[in-house]
């Protein structure tokens, strides 16, 4: 197994879309890229803790590969809203890509100037990419949120 964590503004759509496709064997909402140990949802709601909301993927590469969770990460968000995903405001609900390795590291810096260079986007994309820090499972009622809401 691999990891790979995404921000692509709240995690409870993003971790449902990375839950659904095949390779993936699970996937946690939680949060990262800040500098305070165990953040709480209320914490990171703030902004102050320089946290974003984040989904760390558990998959399997010789069934999915961390491009095709790009092409994923891309298609669930828009990566050209600095720190907002639709209502949702403020620096924790940023596009970021936080890489576990160097090869990741390179796949994503592609995979942006792919996006960038589509056309497909009327401005900037503002995706950071960022070496993966601590990940911090958030609260228990964050975990697979839509499928307890009768979401999918």
């Amino acid at each position: 197994m691999a990891k790979a964590t995404f921000g692509a503004g709240c995690f409870w759509g993003v971790e449902a879309a990375f839950r659904r496709l095949n390779g993936v064997n699970e996937a946690f909402s939680g949060y990262a890229g800040g500098d305070k140990d165990n953040p709480t949802y209320e914490e990171v709601c703030t902004g102050r803790t320089g946290h974003a909301e984040v989904v760390e993927v558990d998959y399997d590469p010789d069934k999915i590969t961390y491009v095709e969770l790009l092409d994923t990460f891309w298609a669930v968000h828009d990566p050209t809203t600095l720190n907002r995903q639709g209502p949702d405001v403020g620096t924790q609900y940023r596009s970021a890509i936080y890489f576990h390795t160097s090869e990741q590291q390179e796949a994503a810096r592609n995979s942006l100037l792919s996006q960038s260079e589509s056309g497909k986007y009327r401005n900037p994309i503002v995706t950071e990419i960022t070496q993966a820090s601590t990940f911090y499972k958030a609260e228990e009622y964050h975990q697979r949120y839509f499928e307890k809401h009768g979401r999918h």
